[in-house]
């Protein structure tokens, strides 16, 4: 598969910046298909091609955008030997800006991420949870954005069951694997790709075959087989799908040929010497998916032994196991151990000591899988705590949130100005009130309900005209406040004034002409907040005095002498004089 971006027919290779962001994303899943079946040096060329398309998107700022991409970065690390750890600070970003943008699919997704990262660094409790925190974020994300429109939404559901699916398997928690990997078939039933069909079956091939192994590690033999039997039909289901995937393929060739894992589901089906080729043939590190080389090496070893050839079974076990790049879980090490362990037959192991230690071994194996219930009973407690604990915190955030605009409330903006007004780093503290010019011919002219609608408009357009740290929050009716902390009075005022041109600016069918009367103010020390307020106020019906659509800072108000300038008059400074409209 070529890696490289197509040429334009005039042989110049176009600029990241010339593309569009639906190339972008398709580009990025291309790469992220790709790197999983490649090798190492073709890996780090995907890497540093993906960070390109990350720091083009950023460069973009399309919060979604931004959000796939970094999670294609965090990926192409955990997939690569030896850069697991440079994905932590791409995921940290990652959940960082989810939350900022309200993107809870993709939130989910970082948390899932997250638990990847940490079953390779063989922190598996800790994984745990963050696929608890995941899948408790998605039983509360039932309703479609409707900005993300519904197949997106189901694409991005679907890649966020897989990404726990991962991790609970990778686990054992097979139940739970099969939830969410059911799941995220539902999500894109009806509109799924065929790499996305092949992706699911092929998953759903390695689950059933690790848990099929698992259960013969308590001597539960009729329903491995059981297992193994459904994995070889996935198998041959997947055939279709593959021959249209983005997976680097050989055309022609039968997936069965060119998929490790699908090649040791028909093995492990029925293990007999025609598999023996073709399981030799894949069973190289570069040419299977991380992780399924312990499952091919089982499933060789099978077929080896069946047709007589016993030393050459152990032969390529021992081979897997002392392999120790392969970075392999330890579900599937002692899947190998087991293996080995049952075909050695030489003289130290078929004494009358090792067949106690078997029984001694299959007791243990016992206990890990009543430990195994304990997890799914662990993830469901976690899963439990983690969707109270957000709903509680919703319901927080609904009693310091205006229903209306999405701004913090009087409530909250009475918490943010007590804390700013006691931090040294948020002085000087610029204050604002903003009242709306003609508000009201909207309301009687036209409807509440379009009245509504341009105070929502209208908090918006203030709310991105400012910077990140500034606090916007409706106090009332059609009015806000604006802290601007460590902000001078030069520097407010023109923020502010920007924010009287956006609004000024905005289409007739978005405002109906509505303007802004801006009253602002600086808090003085030892000032409270119902009198920085009150001056606030006043300032701005200067504002309204003026014609409106504009920001006045004049000082007209008496002032209680305890929250004066000490020895001095109440000042009026000169850069705050009323500002015209523009």
């Amino acid at each position: 598969m070529r890696l490289t971006e197509d040429a334009t027919t005039s042989g110049r290779r176009p600029a990241l910046a010339e593309m569009s962001d639906a190339w972008l994303y398709g580009r990025a899943r291309e790469l992220g298909a790709a790197i999983q079946r490649v090798g190492f040096a073709e890996q780090l060329d995907i890497v540093t091609s993906l960070d390109e398309l990350l720091d083009e998107t950023q460069r973009r700022g399309e919060p979604l955008l931004v959000a796939q991409l970094l999670r294609y970065s965090a990926m192409a690390r955990l997939v690569t030997r030896g850069l697991a750890a440079e994905a932590e600070p791409r995921l940290d970003e990652m959940l960082a800006h989810t939350r900022r943008h309200g993107l809870a699919l993709m939130r989910a997704d970082a948390h899932a991420m997250r638990g990847r990262r940490l079953v390779i660094a063989k922190q598996e409790d800790a994984a745990l949870t963050e696929i608890a925190r995941a899948l408790a974020i998605l039983d509360d994300s039932a309703v479609p954005d409707r900005q993300v429109g519904r197949r997106n939404w189901d694409r991005m559901l679907s890649t966020t069951l897989v990404d726990c699916w991962l991790v609970l398997n990778q686990l054992g928690v097979y139940e739970a694997a099969e939830e969410a990997i059911a799941r995220a078939a539902q999500a894109i039933r009806d509109s799924a790709s065929p790499h996305e069909i092949a992706l699911q079956l092929i998953n759903r091939v390695k689950m059933l075959l690790g848990w099929g192994l698992r259960l013969e590690r308590i001597e539960r033999y009729d329903e491995g087989a059981d297992k193994f039997r459904t994995a070889a039909s996935m198998a041959q289901a997947a055939e279709g799908p593959f021959t249209e995937s983005l997976f680097p393929r050989k055309a022609g060739v039968p997936a069965i040929d060119q998929v490790g894992v699908l090649a040791a589901a028909a093995a492990l089906a029925s293990p007999d010497s025609s598999h023996i080729e073709r399981l030799n043939s894949l069973l190289h590190p570069e040419l299977v998916f991380p992780h399924e080389r312990e499952i091919i090496a089982i499933a060789l070893a099978r077929c080896l032994d069946n047709d007589g050839r016993r030393e050459d079974a152990l032969q390529v076990l021992k081979e897997v196991r002392e392999d120790n790049e392969d970075g392999s879980l330890p579900s599937m090490r002692l899947n190998l151990a087991r293996e080995l362990a049952r075909l050695d037959t030489t003289p130290d192991y078929a004494s009358g000591a090792s067949q106690s230690l078997i029984d001694y071994a299959t007791i243990l194996e016992t206990e890990m899988w009543s430990l195994r219930e304990s997890q799914i009973a662990t993830l469901n407690a976690r899963r439990e705590h983690e969707r109270l604990s957000a709903e509680h915190g919703a319901i927080t955030q609904q009693a310091l949130q205006d229903p209306l605009t999405g701004l913090p409330n009087r409530r909250a903006l009475d918490e943010k100005l007590r804390s700013l007004a006691s931090s040294a780093d948020a002085q000087p503290l610029a204050v604002a009130l903003v009242d709306l010019d003609g508000f009201k011919d909207v309301n009687d002219k036209q409807s509440h309900a379009e009245g509504d609608n341009v105070l929502r408009v209208i908090a918006s357009t203030l709310r991105d005209a400012l910077r990140g740290d500034d606090v916007v929050a409706r106090y009332g009716g059609d009015e806000f406040i604006v802290l601007l902390p460590g902000a001078p009075a030069s520097a407010a005022k023109q923020a502010l004034g920007r924010s009287v041109n956006a609004v000024a600016s905005l289409p007739h069918h978005l405002s109906h002409g509505v303007t802004l009367s801006v009253g602002l103010v600086s808090l003085r020390p030892q000032e409270r907040a119902e009198q920085v307020l009150a001056r606030a106020d006043a300032a701005m019906y200067q504002a309204k005095r003026g014609g409106g659509n504009q920001v006045s800072s004049v000082n007209s108000m008496a002032i209680d002498p305890a929250t004066g300038w000490p020895g001095e008059d109440a000042p009026t400074d000169p850069a705050w004089d009323a500002e015209q409209p523009t």
